[in-house]
């Protein structure tokens, strides 16, 4: 049995995401940042210059957690449907939007899926081209387009439709090296009609009689096959069809456009030709051969009616800006190795789904006492309790130590029992490189007011991640070489997500 999942599956499927960001009823999306120890083959896998590639399994999906550092949720105002990037450039050969596209009749650059091919472009100023005609396989020859008419137009010897422009902040915030956002333009879709004939693909053949003259098309669409109808206007010149553009009395040209055709065709007979465009005086050819001209079907709303579906947008991007310390929750004293995407975590110790913009995922601790400067990343441990962690960040203007404690030996459990302790009391904690040392705040309650004016509350001198550990669904994951983070540094992390 031969089955395949459709283009259309998988615009559905980013529309379906893409929608959830926004509806009545919305999904909560956060990024986050993770994984401040180094990749190792006895723990996570891999290495910093080689990180492994990330498990889809129920473990992997809780190590991130223990990983995770912090997390910003997304607006829908940071989501956009994406292509992949095909700049214009003169003297390149770009493919053509065909309706038949398959692997027995492929694409100019050899393709067999029109989406997989070049049959659109961005220009320099982030205009749109889709391009309806590339002059049989012939390099793109001429300026480059700036043209936003609703019309095809003909430049650099191509068939040209423009879809949309790329504003300057749209651009600046979603493009990147491979891919651009992309976005319906209501002025072009209002001008598509749906069913609409605006391209051919012409066999010049030999031997006609050269002229003017036209034929209607014939298929399904409305007024087919009458003057009522799509009509071509043919040109033969030295005993040849010539090819299609735009230009009367040079090209053979698309007469009246029509309506309504989901299939259709030309029939060259002396019966279907006529030297007027009503189509009332007839004449013929001539006894030429193996000219053929050939309809190429619009999508579905007509050329422009929507540039997300027409060009292949079943990716989503995401694009979220890390500012500093962004709320005194990202740490910008070390570095990351994961960013990832979790869907509907809750708030820590509830089960409501969090709303917060952004989000401390590490545990803390606020010292009454302390002494030495602890370093980032190494092991703390409390002899009195047999907890063990990793250091995430020392604030030692508030004497707050935020750490880890993930699920490997000395980094979080026991080596020798395997077990999960979790620090807690007076009991005095020690860092095992630095020797810093520091007793717990162990009295009640206590707000703690940061750089930025945000509060932390601990509780008997320890506070949790903000976040409810394991909840939720963790839907993406990235492992990357490590990333160092600095007081005055921002972030763009744009993650692509392909349906």
């Amino acid at each position: 049995m031969s089955a395949i999942i459709t283009e259309k599956f998988r615009r559905h499927n980013a529309k379906n995401f893409h929608e959830s960001f926004s509806e009545s009823s919305p999904d909560t999306y956060y990024l986050f940042l993770g994984k401040a120890t180094p990749f190792t083959t006895g723990t996570s896998g891999g290495s910093d210059t080689s990180p492994s590639t990330p498990a889809d399994s129920v473990s992997r999906e809780f190590y991130n957690w223990d990983s995770m550092l912090a997390a910003k949720k997304i607006p829908s105002t940071d989501i956009a449907f994406a292509l992949t990037r095909r700049n214009w450039s003169n003297n390149t050969v770009f493919d053509m939007y065909k309706d038949n596209i398959s692997s027995s009749n492929t694409t100019t650059s050899g393709a067999s899926n029109l989406f997989d091919s070049s049959f659109y472009f961005v220009t320099s100023d982030f205009r749109v081209y889709k391009v309806l005609d590339n002059n049989g396989g012939a390099a793109y020859s001429g300026t480059e387009p700036t043209s936003e008419s609703t019309s095809a137009f003909e430049l650099g010897g191509y068939v040209l439709k423009y879809m949309y422009k790329i504003s300057a902040s749209n651009a600046a915030k979603f493009v990147t090296t491979d891919f651009v956002p992309v976005f319906d333009d209501s002025t072009v879709s209002a001008a598509a009609t749906d069913g609409a004939i605006e391209s051919l693909v012409v066999s010049p053949g030999s031997g006609y009689t050269d002229g003017t003259y036209y034929a209607a098309v014939y298929g399904d669409g409305t007024n087919q096959g009458t003057s009522s109808g799509a009509i071509v206007r043919i040109t033969v010149t030295n005993g040849s069809i010539a090819s299609f553009g735009l230009t009367a009395g040079t090209d053979t040209t698309i007469h009246s456009a029509g309506a309504g055709y989901t299939f259709a065709s030309v029939n060259l007979g002396s019966s279907f030709i006529f030297s007027d465009s009503s189509l009332s005086s007839s004449s013929t050819l001539g006894s030429g051969t193996g000219g053929a001209i050939t309809v190429v079907i619009g999508p579905k709303g007509g050329h422009g009616n929507s540039a997300i579906d027409e060009l292949g947008g079943h990716f989503v991007m995401t694009a979220t800006t890390i500012s500093e310390a962004e709320g005194d929750d990202f740490s910008t004293v070390n570095d990351f190795r994961e960013v990832g995407l979790v869907l509907n975590p809750t708030t820590f110790g509830t089960s409501t789904v969090a709303s917060s913009t952004t989000a401390r995922q590490t545990y803390a601790v606020k010292f009454a006492t302390a002494s030495g400067t602890f370093d980032v990343d190494e092991k703390i441990s409390q002899a009195s309790t047999g907890a063990i962690g990793k250091v995430v960040e020392w604030d030692s203007t508030n004497k707050i130590l935020y750490y880890q404690q993930e699920r490997f030996g000395d980094f979080g459990t026991n080596s020798s029992t395997g077990a999960y302790v979790a620090f807690s009391g007076a009991n005095l904690i020690t860092g095992a490189t630095s020797g810093a040392t520091g007793t717990p705040q162990t009295t009640g309650s206590e707000t703690v007011t940061l750089a930025n004016n945000n509060t932390v509350i601990f509780t008997s001198g320890y506070a949790n991640p903000e976040l409810e550990p394991d909840s939720g669904d963790i839907i993406y994951i990235e492992n990357r070489k490590p990333i160092q983070r600095a007081s005055d540094q921002t972030e763009d992390i744009k993650l692509i997500i392909e349906f």
